[in-house]
């Protein structure tokens, strides 16, 4: 059997009733958290010009809902504005494996399809799982990241078959789907090298915008490209170099959501240890009566993806936009151990061109180490050498940071992510109407007003 058909067998096949408490409940907890991320980007620049570019194409009956707004257009406009809120901060979740995935990415898609179907919150949730188990077993298989492919290529097929679930369609017609989402999206990894740029918000988003569109094309009777794995100029061939296979969840096995991480710091998430661990050592070294201005020099110690992500490229020591700065492990680790702190202010020009950042990052090193790169994926590794000018040393390694799946938040930590992002953008009473909600969305008949509220200006 071809992987496309594989895939949708699996995917037509699955009912809510084969979902599991705990892969409804995780569910539930990224439509909160990536509210969250999507709230606290709202402002951003990328947020703005995605709003408006959706607002060109107002549709008046139906259609889906562009977040912090009662505007609706089309399901894939809807998609790619709410996605670039969703990723803007490099705050929504994560998976990390062969190919590194951002999966709560598959949100913007399933919602506007939801909206526009007039689905209930249990389909919502079953698509959006279906979507999740989808590109996290992608991911698993084989890595584009080593090609030069970005991660977002296997989203293509992901949102595609969450979309698909949502409009009933036939195994057929999904195979097709993800023929024409496949062919014409195949994303480079250029996106995440050197200097980065909006783009890194919206990448996802564009592949949900494209999914919609394939989905839609082949509900209708379109036919796509066949054997988009297999064939002598597909996925194995082309990109990843690599034919494989995959398994896929069940009620009996578990499903991937719940091997997600929610992040915890708003940072790229192979550094989310290291900025645990240098946290660990400021509280360390200022019980011994020392001060940040103290400190010598840091070497760190990491695995070969982290390293090759967010510690190698001289773009990451000398970070000029907010993109790039929140995929510097250097520059994250040292704002850690001199602010006490990584908040979305860290992340701001005035933070990370200052002289006292730069002068320790100045003095900082990044390396493999074998133990650590044996470590991973299974956990996220990093080791912290902390020199200070007496030459008193510090050290920590760190491999599972908080809200990994090794180490979850808690839904009070969650909820408390949530307002943190909220504030300043939606009143409190909105914002615990809006958890409220999430919820209870497997109860909710339709979501066609999920996310429809007003933003004061």
């Amino acid at each position: 059997m071809l992987l496309a058909e594989k895939l949708a067998r699996w995917t037509h096949k699955l009912k809510y009733s084969d979902l599991t408490k705990d892969a409804i409940h995780e569910c539930k907890r990224r439509f909160i958290d990536s509210l969250g991320t999507a709230l606290g980007a709202y402002k951003s620049k990328p947020a703005t010009i995605a709003r408006a570019t959706a607002a060109a194409l107002p549709i008046k009956n139906g259609g889906s809902v562009v977040i912090g707004t009662n505007l609706r257009t089309t399901p894939e406009l809807a998609a790619f504005a709410n996605g670039a809120h969703i990723r803007y901060l490099d705050y929504n979740d994560t998976y990390l494996s062969k190919e590194p995935a951002h999966p709560s990415d598959n949100i913007a898609a399933t919602l506007a399809v939801a909206q526009a179907a007039n689905r209930s919150g249990k389909d919502l949730i079953l698509a959006t799982i279906i979507a999740y188990e989808i590109q996290c077993r992608l991911c698993d298989a084989a890595s584009l990241r080593a090609h030069g492919f970005d991660h977002v290529t296997y989203g293509a097929f992901s949102a595609t078959l969450g979309a698909a679930k949502l409009w009933g369609m036939s195994v057929e017609e999904m195979i097709h789907a993800q023929g024409l989402a496949g062919v014409c999206n195949i994303a480079t990894r250029q996106t995440r090298t050197g200097q980065i740029s909006m783009w890194k918000a919206c990448a996802f988003s564009n592949a949900c915008r494209n999914a919609i569109f394939a989905a839609n094309l082949a509900r209708q009777g379109f036919t796509g490209p066949h054997e988009i794995f297999e064939g002598p100029k597909g996925v194995f061939k082309m990109l990843t170099k690599t034919p494989f296979d995959v398994q896929l969840g069940s009620k009996s096995g578990g499903y991937m959501i719940n091997k997600t991480y929610i992040k915890f710091w708003p940072a790229e998430y192979h550094a989310q240890s290291s900025i645990d661990a240098a946290l660990q050592i400021r509280k360390q070294f200022m019980a011994d009566g020392y001060k940040w201005q103290d400190i010598a020099k840091l070497e760190m110690e990491s695995f070969e993806a982290a390293v090759s992500i967010i510690g190698s490229e001289p773009e990451k020591w000398r970070p000029t936009s907010r993109e790039t700065a929140d995929h510097s492990m250097g520059y994250m680790t040292i704002a850690a151990l001199i602010d006490g702190d990584v908040t979305r202010e860290t992340f701001s020009p005035r933070k990370f061109t200052n002289k006292k950042y730069l002068d320790l990052l100045d003095n900082t090193t990044i390396v493999e180490a074998d133990d650590l790169n044996a470590g991973y994926p299974d956990g996220i590794p990093n080791r912290l050498k902390l020199h200070m000018k007496d030459g008193r040393i510090y050290q920590m390694t760190v491999t599972y940071p908080r809200g990994h799946a090794g180490n979850p938040m808690t839904d009070d930590e969650v909820e408390y992510k949530f307002s943190t992002l909220a504030e300043g953008v939606i009143p409190e009473r909105l914002q615990r109407k809006l958890l409220d909600q999430m919820w209870s969305l497997d109860k909710a008949r339709d979501v066609r007003k999920l996310w429809a509220f007003p933003v004061s200006k």
